[in-house]
């Protein structure tokens, strides 16, 4: 009976030894095998979450095959590759995009952002890395002029959030030169230039270099250009020095290297 006690205690012993290093095994392999934005495994790139606008060509927007492409997508693919990490993209509403950054749902913003001192109180910015102005667009055939665009004389849609919506506010609403009721904000701007289409709105104001392409084929002239000489910037948390160094170096390479010059005639730029 000794013996027979001994038998099965050795026996529960040895169950016990190989239960545990199983155990300590699966524990240490999901630690090992985690993957966030921030950290990886050993070999592996890190991988940022991108912001982006899908409706911002050329600089960004998502293809026919759903997948986003534009300007900024292919500039930060280079700048990862560059810098050794990896881009994940994720499309979101303008108006709730630093928001987004903030709240960690995204690693920055890559989709053609204007530095401004507002925007900045909330986040950090890249060295800008191009510049615009606003483009007035107008119903091909319209009387309304650019001056009466500018002197409050008109009733002007854009898309909300974006800067030509904040120069409308500080330099017409706000002065009481024209009616708040008189500045139409859209989700995006080509659903701001589907109303000027339909003779909702008397003119659309927009990023110049974004305007050319939402008005390709449509029955729209421009009427000339609000010089505010915006910069460009990729927004991340005041938090994330270590991703604003990468993001800044890799800027630096790639406007050094021919590639730049590449993007900038593909997507017409200049």
């Amino acid at each position: 009976m000794k013996g027979v006690l001994v038998s099965l205690a050795c026996l529960g012993l040895i169950l016990f030894l190989l239960v545990a290093g199983c155990t300590s095994s699966n524990q240490s392999g999901g630690q090992e095998n985690k993957i966030t934005s921030e950290n990886t495994t050993s070999g592996e790139k890190t991988v940022y979450r991108v912001g982006i606008d899908a409706v911002y060509p050329p600089f960004t927007m998502m293809s026919e095959k759903g997948e986003p492409t534009g300007f900024d997508v292919e500039s930060i693919k280079w700048i990862a590759k560059d810098q050794g990490f990896e881009p994940e993209f994720q499309a979101i509403a303008w108006d709730g995009i630093i928001p987004a950054l903030n709240a960690n749902k995204v690693d920055m913003v890559y989709a053609g952002m204007t530095i401004t001192d507002e925007r900045k109180e909330k986040v950090n910015f890249s060295k800008p890395y191009w510049t615009v102005n606003q483009m007035v667009v107008t119903k091909e055939g319209s009387p309304v002029t650019l001056d009466q665009v500018k002197t409050g004389k008109a009733k002007i849609g854009t898309q909300r959030g974006c800067t030509a919506a904040i120069w409308v506010e500080d330099n017409l609403v706000n002065k009481s030169l024209m009616a708040a009721d008189n500045l139409k904000q859209y989700d995006n701007t080509p659903l701001a230039v589907e109303d000027l289409v339909a003779g909702r709105t008397d003119a659309v104001i927009y990023d110049s270099t974004v305007m050319n392409d939402i008005i390709a084929g449509k029955p729209v002239q421009k009427i000339g250009m609000i010089e505010t000489n915006e910069q460009f910037g990729i927004a991340v948390r005041k938090s994330d020095a270590e991703l604003l160094k990468k993001l800044n170096t890799g800027l630096d390479h790639l406007m050094a290297s021919p590639d730049w010059q590449a993007l900038v005639q593909k997507y017409k730029l200049e």
